[in-house]
């Protein structure tokens, strides 16, 4: 039963309106402007009436945006596992973190949003598994540009020639220079500064924000105008770089996130970028998923809705068989959700590293196959896993065409080495554990 009660009942409203106003135009109705305007008046007062409900009371004192705030309404939990960076541990997992999360982004990204039903459908055309257990062999519309850089065809394993470009893989090389550019104590500001120079566009609460940012807003206000985006996975697909840039130090990853996260975030969007920073921290100290993910817990408000709905996910894990059965589950409790939610993509994360266990390949197919957000689960699920395990426990096929390349829509960078990357990681977390 879903414990959301979301309303749908204007979800036709302006294709019906449209439609209408078309044929009324095509029969020659006399006042149509009129009545249009009239409409249009009147929908912008309701949603400025809707946009001034006040919120719960009790629930919005449980879910504080400011860092002080949420910290102080933790549960207990292990702030920091290691003292100082042991670089031959460091070094294999954070390969495999990295490796892990382009692996995930790519097998996910050309059915990105897809429904359960149609990526069965491609997968039985092209006569390959389902769940997958490589890359696609093709692509729907090969020759369409993704992120208006790389053809879709780059992401099959017949056409790969290293990592290509998504908005999953864009964030962990933006946060690295980030944290190059500023240092570790980088703030909001630096952020939305790093943003103006390095993002040439973006999409849902960060498409809000970099207009609020080019239109002169303090960064500290771009998420809150005409953001109604701020509790969607945006900031949680962010979450890698403070993960890899604060390794067994979960409370800095989570730090390090909310400053990256409050520039286009709000509440449980934030917290869903502090967990997963705080997860992925805790896992190459920890060396498994699963307690990471109970680790992670410990850095967002006990009483949020995400704290909750994770509480639930964990719980339920041993009971969920296979994706179609955590899609279900997913799909019952969250009637209404849009996909690319914080939450609902959540459950999903922890659902397939806990399905796949020590099974990369597992991981990630299971991952991708349940739908939803399925790019961004599943590097998420991969660069925990990686995190966990290190770089041998993911198989060749998975990395043997990245070519050392990942491609990149970053404004004046047209790719990234990886073995920089993992150069570049690896000093940034020595600096972090060193200096704080």
């Amino acid at each position: 039963m879903t414990i959301y009660d979301y309303p749908d009942q204007l979800e036709d409203l302006g294709r019906s309106i449209n439609l209408w106003a078309q044929l009324k135009a095509e029969t020659g109705a006399a006042g149509l402007a009129e009545k249009m305007a009239e409409i249009d008046a009147l929908i912008a007062e309701k949603l400025e009436e809707l946009r001034g409900l006040p919120e719960d009371r009790a629930l919005r004192a449980a879910e504080p945006d400011d860092l002080e705030g949420i910290r102080a309404l933790r549960p207990a939990g292990e702030r920091r596992y290691w003292a100082a960076l042991p670089e031959e541990t460091y070094r294999d997992r954070i390969v495999g973190a990295i490796q892990g999360r382009f692996a995930g982004c790519v097998l996910g990204s050309i059915v990105e949003c897809w429904e359960v039903d149609k990526m069965e459908r491609w997968a039985e055309y092209l006569g390959e598994a389902f769940p997958p257990t490589d890359y696609w062999s093709e692509a729907e519309r090969p020759m369409d540009l993704k992120y208006n850089t790389r053809l879709r065809y780059t992401f099959t394993r017949s056409r790969m020639d290293g990592v290509p470009t998504d908005d999953d893989i864009i964030y962990t090389q933006l946060g690295m220079l980030i944290l190059e550019d500023y240092g570790p104590d980088f703030s909001v500001d630096d952020v939305g500064a790093a943003w103006m120079k390095y993002l040439p566009h973006a999409a849902t609460a960060e498409g809000v924000a970099l207009r609020n940012l080019h239109a002169g807003l303090p960064a500290m206000e771009a998420a809150v105008v005409d953001n109604p985006f701020m509790f969607w996975i945006g900031a949680d697909i962010r979450s890698d770089p403070w993960g890899y840039a604060a390794p067994g130090y979960p409370e800095k990853a989570a730090e390090f996130a909310w400053r990256d996260a409050t520039i286009s975030h709000r509440r449980n969007g934030i917290y869903g970028a502090m967990y997963f920073s705080a997860v992925i921290a805790a896992a190459f100290a920890l060396g498994d998923p699963m307690a990471a993910l109970e680790a992670g817990l410990a850095e967002i408000p006990a009483d949020c809705m995400l704290a909750r709905d994770l509480r639930w996910a964990l719980d339920a894990a041993s009971d969920v068989k296979d994706w179609r059965a955590a899609r279900a589950l997913v799909d019952d409790r969250y009637a209404g959700m849009h996909r690319i939610h914080t939450i609902n993509n959540a459950a999903l994360t922890v659902w397939g590293l806990a399905l796949g266990g020590d099974d990369f390949t597992k991981v990630i197919g299971e991952t991708v196959a349940m739908g939803l957000d399925n790019d961004c689960t599943a590097a998420t699920a991969g660069s925990i896993f990686g995190a966990a395990y290190g770089a041998d426990a993911i198989p060749e096929h998975w990395t043997r065409d990245f070519n050392n390349k990942v491609y990149s829509y970053i404004i004046g960078v047209e790719k990234f080495a990886l073995d920089e990357m993992y150069d570049r990681y690896t000093a940034l977390a020595g600096q972090v554990l060193a200096g704080d």
